[in-house]
């Protein structure tokens, strides 16, 4: 998260839930993102389904040099889909340290395979070389655009105001 904010912490605690917002023009179109980074740990399971309420999209990280992550993705997406109680909602499987091939535990046909399964789309990340960072949040707020006007189709242009305030609440598990 911290590279997409223009940033690579190399002493990350990922033990550490933490969140940021970004202003951001996607496709033409102004989006602010409100990013919530849970960090995955089992300590924060107690605010996990409130985040997963109130969140418009979910990146579904894992890294591919964990096997133990990837695992716990199947998980994190049905615990979504019950707590939205829905059978599909806006999310995108992210294989992150994509650059650490020689310590790679998850093939990227696993990644596209889950992928599929879970009927999300699938794409691989590095923060640490800027691979695919930006790509990843903006194609989410791309299929949560995609998502919203599906529910409900758009009504006459908003003014400027609204424009503004309108954001995206992305949360990664």
């Amino acid at each position: 998260i911290q590279k997409y904010l223009s940033y690579f912490v190399t002493d990350y605690d990922p033990t550490i839930e933490d969140s940021y917002t970004k202003q951001c023009v996607i496709d033409d179109r102004a989006a602010r993102l409100d990013i919530l980074d849970t960090a995955g740990q089992e300590e924060f399971g107690a605010m996990r389904e409130q985040y997963m309420r109130t969140g418009e999209g979910f990146l579904l990280v894992f890294s591919v040099t964990d096997r133990g992550s990837f695992e716990e993705i199947y998980k994190f997406q049905r615990q979504i889909l019950r707590v939205k109680d829905r059978d599909e909602f806006p999310m995108i499987l992210i294989g992150n340290k994509a650059d650490l091939d020689h310590q790679r535990q998850v093939t990227q046909e696993e990644g596209q395979q889950l992928a599929r399964q879970l009927k999300v789309t699938y794409m691989e990340a590095s923060a640490k070389i800027r691979m695919n960072v930006d790509q990843a949040f903006h194609e989410l707020v791309r299929v949560i655009r995609k998502f919203q006007e599906q529910e409900c189709p758009p009504s006459p242009e908003p003014t400027r105001k609204e424009k503004d305030k309108k954001g995206c609440h992305c949360v990664i598990f």
